[in-house]
């Protein structure tokens, strides 16, 4: 009980009055600690877009400097570093998680989820196709620059050997199936030719001939193909596979500690890839002002497939909030800003998007690999959109068959892009050689390729995401349904649990007890002489 003060007052007023700055102190409280954890959950976010703004006034800042090309060098020297980690544990990764991934599913789980990804890989890399040709035709960015050429823009002409479209297609199943895997790791398979001249009674003949040779580079797709076929056959093996799949698994797990090591020295390697980046271009006046239509427009059907179709597709499919989704892959996609690589972005979205979008390891590990090499939707927008650019540029009007032609082979040739920094520009000589046009303005494509191949490398990982967000869950949608199923045919088998031989053999029973061994015929006998 609160006692009278001298002046009448009780004892309890005052200590109310104390009491109150007390409570603000409290509340304020839970704000510092929701504020602090805010920072923790998203401190790898923050470092990685204030690295990409510190990158730009570095880059702006040493511009002015008139830096040596040995300098620029030693400038690029941390995002040198940054690429080599990346690129050193995609190989680990893409092998030790499809080998995971297909062996801890069921081969109608498989399938299934299979069949569904492919079918969304096609339909959108299809549609993104088609939108990069729509737009331009409304658009029409090589209009009116018949006068640009290589040597107006200071281009040195390096062009990427033109090969016939058949070719490139056996080159694909060729890659698909290596003869050597040891070799897959680090080359791939390619056609060159070779020209002989040959006498003949009309003359001397000039004759090319395909030479098979192999080129510098990761043949992920051989990788990834050997890969599920190794897992589909351990699980197939029983419990005599198990003890390799474990082993595939703790590789996996061992290497996605690596991963989350490496995505710590992100912010300082984008801020120095991004800032060599700008200090090693020659005149973006000129490049913007020339090709500016061009660039415009490759990005706007990023920004619209990326933006709003692929959005829509997850909404329609699982009735949820795509944004909430993409917020969780700040980091992978800041990543594959600054690296223009989708192989090199997918160890940090194998991470974000267990870890941040809870998706299932199994769904991720299965379907982001095959994704980052087959799913290339902003490089189908990026080939499209450069051979419309060309044909304007020549004044060649496209009639509805080369549209076809150019929209099937730009579906098909993204399947086998090379998943690093200017890897859709080598396919798209190939849509080119099908529809007859010339491959020498492919350089103007190449001046410009160092900024629109940012937004294609964002756009061909978000596409993988959601892809992996749709097959996540339609696998909890189908759980759910089984769920039910279950239940009641467990509570239907607890009340036969006496009559076992007329129940199921694969039901479990439920407090079933030790069996009692049956009655011996001399007690049936002796309880029959009793009655």
């Amino acid at each position: 009980m609160a006692k009278p003060c001298e002046n009448g007052y009780l004892e309890a007023g005052l200590e109310e009055a104390a009491a109150g700055p007390r409570r603000a102190g409290l509340l304020r409280l839970p704000r510092a600690r929701s504020c602090g954890r805010f920072l923790r959950r998203h401190c790898l976010v923050l470092l990685t877009v204030s690295g990409v703004l510190l990158g730009l006034g570095l880059g702006a800042g040493a511009r002015r400097l008139r830096l040596s090309r040995a300098q620029v060098a030693y400038l690029a020297f941390p995002g040198e570093m940054l690429l080599r980690m990346l690129k050193l544990v995609i190989l680990p990764l893409v092998v030790c998680s499809l080998v995971s991934g297909a062996a801890s599913l069921d081969t109608r789980s498989l399938g299934r989820l299979g069949g569904v990804a492919l079918a969304y890989f096609l339909l959108t890399t299809l549609g993104a196709a088609a939108l990069a040709v729509a737009l331009g035709f409304i658009i029409q960015p090589g209009r009116g620059a018949g006068d640009l050429h290589a040597r107006a823009l200071a281009l040195d002409g390096a062009l990427p050997t033109s090969k016939e479209t058949v070719d490139s297609f056996l080159d694909l199943a060729r890659n698909l199936f290596p003869s050597n895997l040891v070799v897959a790791a680090f080359r791939s398979y390619a056609t060159d030719y070779k020209t002989i001249i040959r006498n003949t009674t009309l003359g001397n003949v000039t004759e090319k001939i395909p030479v098979a040779t192999e080129i510098e580079g990761m043949n992920i797709l051989g990788l990834v193909m050997f890969a599920l076929f190794l897992g589909v056959a351990l699980k197939k093996l029983g419990p005599e596979g198990e003890e390799l799949i474990r082993f595939f698994n703790s590789f996996n797990e061992a290497t996605m500690v690596l991963v989350s090591w490496i995505m710590w020295y992100v912010p300082l390697g984008i801020m120095f890839l991004v800032g060599s980046k700008i200090v090693e271009m020659e005149d973006v006046v000129l490049l913007v002002t020339s090709l500016g239509k061009y660039i415009f427009a490759s990005i706007l059907g990023h920004v619209i497939h990326g933006g709003i179709i692929l959005p829509l597709i997850y909404f329609a499919v699982t009735r949820k909030n795509p944004f909430s989704f993409l917020l969780g892959l700040i980091t992978p996609f800041t990543t594959a800003f600054a690296t223009c690589s989708s192989s090199a972005t997918l160890p940090s979205m194998i991470k974000c998007i267990e870890e941040n979008n809870g998706v299932d390891k199994r769904i991720s590990r299965f379907i982001l690999p095959i994704g980052a090499t087959v799913n290339m939707d902003g490089a189908a927008i990026f080939q499209c959109m450069a051979t419309v650019f060309i044909a304007q540029l020549n004044n060649f009007d496209l009639n509805a068959g080369q549209i076809f032609t150019i929209l099937v082979t730009a579906t098909a040739s993204s399947v086998g892009a090379a998943g690093i920094p200017a890897g859709g520009v080598l396919t798209i000589a190939i849509i080119l050689e099908a529809i007859g046009l010339p491959t020498n303005d492919i350089s103007l494509i190449l001046a410009v390729d160092w900024i629109v191949d940012r937004t294609t490398t964002v756009v061909n990982v978000e596409g993988d995401a959601f892809g992996a967000g749709i097959l996540h869950y339609l696998n909890q949608k189908e759980m759910k349904e089984k769920e039910p199923e279950l239940n009641e045919v467990y509570v239907e088998a607890v009340p036969n649990c006496k009559a076992e031989a007329e129940t199921s053999p694969l039901v479990m029973h439920k407090d079933q007890g030790p069996a009692t061994p049956p009655p011996r015929t001399t007690d049936i006998e002796s309880k029959e002489s009793v009655l």
